[in-house]
């Protein structure tokens, strides 16, 4: 199972929500994995699949994101 937690500190609104997307998309993905493996429910597979998909695209995101927030940031010495 997917095993992540986000918990950085962030400052601005859109990484905020973000980050708050890609968590949603992450437990989502948990409980349809392990309704799919534990019980063998077929749709929950369907559903951990598509989630996996949408996780796969907010972490292009949230790299595109970061990167320009790393320009933006001022050098530290």
């Amino acid at each position: 199972y997917l095993s992540i937690r986000i918990n950085v500190k962030l400052n601005t609104n859109q990484m905020k929500k973000l980050l708050e997307k890609i968590q949603e998309q992450i437990d989502a993905f948990n409980k349809d994995a392990e309704a799919q493996v534990v019980k063998g429910n077929k749709a929950a597979g369907t559903r951990a699949r598509k989630a996996a998909l949408e996780i796969s695209k907010l972490m292009k995101e949230f790299r595109k994101e970061s990167v320009e927030a790393a320009k933006k940031a001022p050098a530290k010495k």
